[in-house]
């Protein structure tokens, strides 16, 4: 029996372009100080660059598949057993995916020196497209550390 009350998913309206949940979430998470038309902005200048980088007619099925591919599938977590802590690698929810893709995808674009958010979104989509950049990278070091410790898989429960 849980002893708290478990937080309730709210549900994110659709983006008025596309009708996309997943873009609308996207720009949800590009938004700073509540500008979203700032951030809508952003991510749609962004998206028509990076279908034109790609040669793409539909720059949300573009988007998708580059976050498809940013997306990682294991993770490790620290368990403490009998006073030694374990990195145990883990399979991650879906939801956690996406949102730890689109955190190294804006994440990436925003260090990106001498460029603007808007050219650095979209060289970060096309990086993700193309299975290079950053965000591919972080995503490979961390299915490298779960791989390595997969020797403590029989601690997860």
């Amino acid at each position: 029996m849980a002893r708290r009350r478990r937080a309730v998913r709210r549900k994110v309206a659709p983006e008025s372009r596309f009708g996309s949940t997943l873009l609308a979430k996207f720009i949800n998470r590009v938004m700073l100080d509540g500008k979203k038309t700032i951030a809508q902005k952003i991510v749609y200048d962004a998206l028509d660059k990076f279908a034109g980088n790609v040669k793409k007619e539909s720059p949300l099925e573009a988007f998708e598949e580059a976050l498809e591919k940013a997306k990682p599938s294991l993770e490790v977590k620290s368990r403490r057993i009998g006073g030694a802590t374990y990195q145990v690698p883990i399979e991650i929810p879906e939801d956690r995916r996406v949102s730890m893709a689109m955190k190294w995808i804006i994440g990436y674009a925003r260090a990106k020196a001498g460029r603007n958010t808007t050219d650095g979104l979209a060289q970060e989509l096309t990086d993700c497209f193309n299975n290079q950049g950053s965000t591919i990278k972080k995503k490979d070091d961390t299915h490298r550390m779960a791989e390595a410790n997969k020797a403590f898989a029989h601690f997860k429960w």
